[in-house]
């Protein structure tokens, strides 16, 4: 492979250190050399960077790109950002492990995050899906055992308590995950059949992945009526099990939770600071949230899959009895908080006929057509099968200024890449913080978010040669101008690629050159070790 100089640049190494100028040399997919400006010792290609700034590739500690790094190659979502690692198999559902039986139930249940692309799925465990992404993808992927995929391969959708055999067939699987090389397991407390599990369920199953040193990634039970004490039985999880624990999307949302960022991050530093807890938490820079519409209804509804859930909805008075429940009481699926229709708004849609749907809110929807909204979002669910997307306009900026400047603070899009509108997040999240949350905001420095994206992520996933720039380090490198790198997705136009980044390299090989996606797909499976 040739050796490559990037010359003439600023050179941020992830590590918080001030920048300095540097020219760094890339030889075999590593850095061999970071040296004073004309003084680099190797020759190979000379790439002048003048005036930009030479980072460590950012990592997306919460990516839901599971299909899309093997049916994309392109995958400019996430390359254009300078992303180079991506952590998949994440909120307690993904494509590993499956059994002939969940493959299809997982697949129709997940068509609102990650569509349902043409891939011959001949993977069943953890270590066969990972092969796959060593036949080269265009980032390297690290990989959660899902929860939900557990529990759905051994109990099905039932909502019920395991039995001790059934425990013991759920340890084996989060077992056979770990030895075949996921970072941990995560678990999507408000998605089925996650959401009916208890906690003494999940410290079980965490027993593998302490013995493996893998970490706890929740999404927990409550962002709402009970955010606070969500994120306190999270921390108690993680110290009952003996766990470290990375907190996905840590937001605090809901307008009833305006201000209360600084309790839950209060909780998290008391849990460090009296039970020597090892916590860190990522965030999207943005205010609304996103998921499948069928997410609001209650856990109950769920039980049985998504043909039951159907059937449940047709039926007048178990209709009537979901709808009250969505809209008055407030279901667990959202948070404990009754929906507020103006604020859920259709990202996308699974069949062509509904999508004079995408791109207005439900409240709209219903207007529009002198219906109830309630009715309007139940007769969506029937007939996209529950395969509609949505956004959640529910964040308050102050919380997510202020959890992101905490020291355990990493990066996560949650990026949702199906549908005609999904959420900017997942092609805007990494310039964003850069040209708003840092050139204009000022609520990080520059050096600081870099570490934030970088090694930061690198250490909660063990990975000791990535994150920095350093002799010997894997050549994961970003390269953006710290003057106009910003996102241009919107939320009326949410696939817009960024400015101001016009290298990325993956392992060494150039995924953009000169702002242009290139074909390769470098990437590959990053993996555990005990």
């Amino acid at each position: 492979m040739t050796s490559v100089v990037l010359a003439g640049g600023r050179v941020v190494d992830g590590t918080g250190a001030p920048g300095r100028a540097a020219d760094v040399v890339v030889a075999e997919g590593r850095v061999t050399e970071v040296a004073e400006p004309g003084r680099a010792e190797a020759g190979g290609r000379r790439v002048d960077v003048t005036g930009l700034v030479v980072a460590p590739g950012f990592i997306d500690m919460h990516a839901h790109s599971d299909l899309a790094v093997l049916a994309d190659p392109a995958h400019e979502a996430k390359v254009r950002q300078g992303v180079t690692t991506e952590v998949l198999g994440q909120d307690g559902l993904s494509y590993a492990p499956v059994t002939d039986t969940t493959l299809p139930q997982l697949r129709a249940q997940l068509a609102g995050w990650n569509g349902t692309p043409d891939l011959d799925y001949a993977w069943r465990g953890v270590g066969e899906y990972l092969d796959r992404i060593d036949a080269g993808t265009p980032t390297n992927v690290a990989y959660l055992v899902p929860h939900g995929n557990v529990r759905m391969a051994v109990m099905g959708t039932e909502d019920r308590a395991p039995s001790a055999a059934d425990l013991g067939a759920m340890r084996a699987l989060v077992a056979d995950g770990m030895a075949d090389g996921a970072m941990g397991m995560s678990a999507g407390l408000t998605y089925t059949p996650g959401m009916y599990a208890d906690d003494a369920e999940i410290v079980a199953l965490l027993e593998p992945v302490r013995a493996a040193g893998g970490y706890y990634c929740p999404h927990h039970r409550n962002y709402g009526s009970r955010v606070v004490e969500s994120y306190q039985e999270c921390l108690e999880i993680a110290r009952r099990a003996g766990v470290a624990l990375h907190l996905a999307h840590c937001h605090v949302n809901f307008p009833r939770n305006k201000g209360r960022a600084p309790e839950v991050l209060d909780a998290i530093d008391a849990a460090v600071r009296n039970h020597g807890l090892d916590v860190s938490l990522d965030t999207y820079p943005y205010l609304a949230a996103a998921t499948y519409l069928g997410a609001l209804l209650p856990s109950r509804a769920h039980a049985g899959g998504t043909s039951a859930a159907i059937a449940r909805l047709r039926d007048p008075a178990e209709r009537a009895r979901i709808l009250y429940e969505v809209e008055v009481v407030g279901t667990d699926g959202n948070h404990g908080v009754p929906a507020d229709w103006d604020t859920v708004v259709i990202t996308g849609v699974t069949r062509p006929e509904l999508s004079w749907a995408v791109g207005s809110s439900i409240r709209q929807l219903a207007d529009a057509r002198g219906r109830e909204a309630a009715e309007v979002f139940a007769d969506l669910l029937i007939t996209d099968e529950m395969g509609t997307g949505c956004l959640l306009r529910v964040g308050n900026e102050e919380n997510v200024r202020t959890i992101m400047a905490h020291p355990a603070h990493t990066a996560g899009s949650d990026g949702i890449l199906v549908g005609a509108k999904p959420h900017p997040r997942a092609w805007g999240t990494f310039p964003r913080y850069f040209g708003t949350y840092v050139r204009e905001l000022g609520v990080l420095g520059l050096e600081e978010c870099v570490r934030h994206l970088t090694s930061r992520p690198a250490r909660r996933l063990g990975l000791t040669d990535r994150g920095v720039i350093r002799p010997g380090a894997v050549a994961d490198i970003t390269v953006f101008d710290p003057d106009t790198i910003a996102s241009t997705a919107t939320y009326d136009n949410p696939r817009s690629a960024p400015e101001g980044i016009p290298h990325v390299l993956v392992n060494g090989e150039f995924t953009v050159r000169d702002g242009v996606r290139t074909d390769r797909v470098p990437g590959r499976s990053l993996r555990h070790r005990a």
